[in-house]
């Protein structure tokens, strides 16, 4: 996984937003005030420039617990669909709006990730999913939640033919 792929993103979008970032919240939220525009533009940046860090500790717990081969290909998926321009809000014509859906489906895989008895690492997912759910709307959040299942089951039955390959080979 590469986070300066991921950090590029993120710097390259806020170079090309001129202003549309507040632009998507005001059709997401009419009724908000030119103040909350602002301030909720201010979070939304705030929670995407979060997702290289919680890549990075992801990554950097899976390595202390010896889990690696399950951890890195579910951190690959998410860098691979933060990097692709293509995607449900493209962030190559929406600037910083356009990587609220990344965000999201980064935060709920990585949410996923660590629900176990015993937490990868420590994090509170609830309230940042919350605001961008609201912001992305429940239509593509759905469809986000859904792509975050599918990436844990793809990334597992991967794991499971890997290490059925390696008994194989023993």
């Amino acid at each position: 996984m590469n986070l300066r792929d991921v950090q590029a993103v993120i710097d390259s979008a806020k170079v090309r937003d001129n202003g549309r970032l507040e632009e998507f919240i005001r059709t997401t939220s009419p009724n908000a005030t030119d103040e909350e525009v602002v301030e909720a533009a201010e979070v939304a940046v705030e929670v995407i420039e979060t997702v290289p860090l919680l890549l990075a500790r992801a990554a950097q717990a899976g390595r202390q617990r010896q889990l690696d081969v399950v951890v890195n290909p579910v951190l690959e998926h998410v860098a691979r669909y933060f990097i692709n321009p293509v995607d449900l809000i493209p962030e190559m014509t929406q600037g910083l709006a356009g990587l609220l859906d990344d965000t999201y489906l980064a935060l709920r895989i990585l949410e996923n990730l660590n629900r176990t008895t015993d937490p990868l690492f420590d994090a509170d997912f609830n309230e940042p999913l919350r605001f961008l759910r609201r912001l992305v709307g429940r239509k593509i959040s759905r469809k986000l939640d859904a792509a975050s299942l599918f990436a844990l089951q793809d990334v597992s039955t991967n794991v499971s033919r890997a290490f059925a390959e390696m008994g194989r080979l023993s």
